[in-house]
């Protein structure tokens, strides 16, 4: 599976190489490296596979090696551009592993942001190519997934039925989640046009879209194929700079989704200018500048995988649940609304 992480604040900017190369479990460091902490035991004698977990085995034993992304968030255009205000989406995509990609090191070594999306792709099978890696971008909205929309290509030609011409026209890759990011922005903007966009929408009802995108989908499974549906891996996230819907779906009864937690303190530890390590309390940071009583702006972080030492700073996200940040930096997290009769059957895991 792939591997993906964000982090939005009102108030404290993070520099992309503290939360993105520098921790030792950092997502560039995910391509073939998991920590999953209440999923699978970790440590030199609870190994990947010493679980019983099949499904879990499968994905966590892939390698992300097929493509990079990264989307911040910057004031930079409003200066330059009538009508622009606000913060707005810069992309750098990659086809490179991220630990060996110079570019992408020198971008984050030099770039700070309020709002940061990152991820590393495994592909579920479509062409491995810039244009299918993730972040998928439309106006000021960013969209990105880990895990896959099953039989994706029994339902691709009705799910674009259901995009707003702008968003189909905004679709240049083939793979399942930018055209479920599609369909999550024509849900959003109620079919609007591109320019609808650029607007700011309220949290509830970014939820409430990416809610019906999730059900759409496994609507239109079910039209399709009935009983023979296999069930989706939906780990969906999204972003307006400001604001930010994650969500950890998979419509089967007794399997997890793919891992996902958050966390409302780790950012300190991943700030080299506040005291602490993110790979352990052990070790020191001599390039902090603050002291050890100096607070840190309110900030949130979701990801895949823990990306520091300390367990206690993270939460898994419950399943079938949507965490939600308002532009207060409030996390909330809600159950997602389906019809149970929605969930699938897994031949290969049952």
């Amino acid at each position: 599976m792939c591997r993906w992480f964000a982090y939005i604040s009102p108030e404290e900017p993070c520099l992309l190489s503290d939360v993105l190369i520098d921790p030792a479990n950092a997502i560039s460091k995910q391509c073939s490296e998991h920590y999953l902490p209440q999923l699978l035991p970790h440590g030199e004698e609870h190994e990947l596979d010493d679980s019983k977990d099949a499904l879990l085995k499968m994905r966590n034993s892939l390698l992300n090696m097929d493509g990079l992304g990264v989307a911040w968030y910057t004031n930079a255009a409003e200066s330059y551009i009538k009508n622009v205000g606000g913060r707005r989406p810069a992309l750098y995509k990659s086809q490179s592993p991220p630990i060996s990609d110079f570019n992408f090191r020198n971008l984050c070594s030099n770039t700070e942001t309020h709002c940061l999306f990152a991820h590393i792709r495994a592909t579920s099978g479509s062409v491995v190519t810039q244009v299918n890696s993730h972040p998928f971008v439309f106006g000021r909205h960013v969209f990105m997934h880990n895990g896959a929309i099953s039989n994706f290509s029994n339902i691709r030609r009705d799910m674009t039925d259901l995009f707003s011409y702008d968003a189909y026209c905004n679709v240049l890759g083939s793979t399942d989640s930018e055209h479920a990011a599609a369909l999550y922005i024509t849900n959003l903007t109620d079919h609007g046009t591109k320019d609808t966009w650029e607007k700011e929408y309220p949290i509830n009802e970014m939820l409430n879209a990416m809610n019906k995108t999730v059900v759409q989908i496994m609507e239109l499974q079910q039209k399709q194929l009935g009983d023979k549906k296999t069930p989706n891996s939906l780990n969906f996230c999204t972003t307006d700079g400001k604001k930010m819907v994650a969500i950890r779906f998979r419509n089967h009864s007794t399997q997890q989704p793919p891992s996902l937690y958050w966390s409302e303190f780790a950012g300190r530890t991943l700030n080299q200018k506040f005291p602490g390590n993110p790979d352990g309390a052990d070790q020191t940071n001599e390039s902090a500048t603050k002291s050890g009583d100096e607070r840190i702006g309110k900030h949130t972080i979701v990801a895949s995988e823990p990306t520091t030492y300390d367990d206690a700073e993270w939460h898994l996200i419950s399943k079938n649940c949507a965490l939600t940040v308002d532009e207060k930096g409030t996390e909330t997290e809600v159950p997602l609304k389906y019809d149970t009769g929605l969930d699938a059957v897994d031949p290969n895991y049952p």
